[in-house]
């Protein structure tokens, strides 16, 4: 399975986003998907999960600013980012993997920066 996130960028505070994840290869495999993020100096931190059945969780910080959706069609997993902060500047990556919290496969990672 081979993931590529992408539609990070510069937005002002408040403004929105929304991160794509597309995923190739054999992705009948894959169960759960999620995305992370890491910010300078800090552990990278889980951000929201989705599985096959479309069952969601999030973090704390984003709850109810970010939403995961998934569109198995289009082989395709989505973190729409809206009122951003700037505490929410970090590297995005997306993950995938058999179930949630085993993510075999990683993206590549698609910078989000917010401005105050």
């Amino acid at each position: 399975v081979q993931l590529q996130a992408s539609g990070g960028g510069l937005v002002q505070a408040g403004g929105s986003l929304r991160l794509s994840c597309a995923a190739s290869g054999s992705v009948f495999s894959v169960n759960g998907m999620a995305w992370y993020r890491q910010a300078p100096g800090k552990e990278r931190e889980l951000v929201a999960t989705i599985t096959s059945g479309g069952n969601t969780n999030y973090a704390d910080s984003v709850k109810g600013r970010f939403t995961i959706a998934r569109d198995k069609g289009e082989r395709q997993v989505y973190l729409q980012m809206d009122s951003l902060k700037p505490e929410d500047t970090a590297v995005y990556y997306c993950g995938a993997g058999a179930s949630l919290g085993e993510y075999t496969y990683w993206g590549q990672g698609t910078q989000v920066t917010v401005s105050s």
